[in-house]
């Protein structure tokens, strides 16, 4: 009988091992940091990277408004569904004109959760 509450014991353990590796997994994919209650639009944004990667993918864009230019670091979805979406490891490249639409950092730093892009060839794509 003690030697299987001892195994009880350690499955009991490595378990709550385990959901408290995944607990900053689930935290990851908070959205509060972005405002989705308000939408930014930039026309003519130049793309500077491209980061079609896991878990999320990175457009990061520049903007020039009255001669200065901001860095714009805009999250997307994953690789996965971005394929599904029409995304393609080259739907992008540095140089490109795109307009972007985005929900904005809470914090007020340029950036935010991209909504959409009208990439070069008059495509609008979902980024979610």
């Amino acid at each position: 009988m003690q030697k299987f509450q001892k195994i009880v014991s350690r499955i009991a353990m490595a378990v709550a091992a385990g959901a408290l590796v995944a607990l900053p997994a689930s935290a990851h994919h908070s959205f509060a940091m972005f405002d989705q209650t308000k939408v930014t639009q930039m026309d003519q944004a130049t793309v500077a990277e491209f980061r079609f990667t896991n878990p999320h993918s990175f457009v990061v864009v520049n903007v020039t408004r009255g001669g200065k230019s901001t860095r714009y670091v805009l999250e997307c979805s994953s690789v996965n569904m971005m394929t599904r979406a029409g995304w393609r490891r080259n739907t992008l490249r540095a140089g490109d004109k795109v307009d972007v639409e985005f929900y904005p950092l809470r914090n007020g730093q340029p950036g935010g959760m991209l909504k959409t892009i009208k990439v070069t060839d008059g495509r609008t794509l979902n980024a979610w």
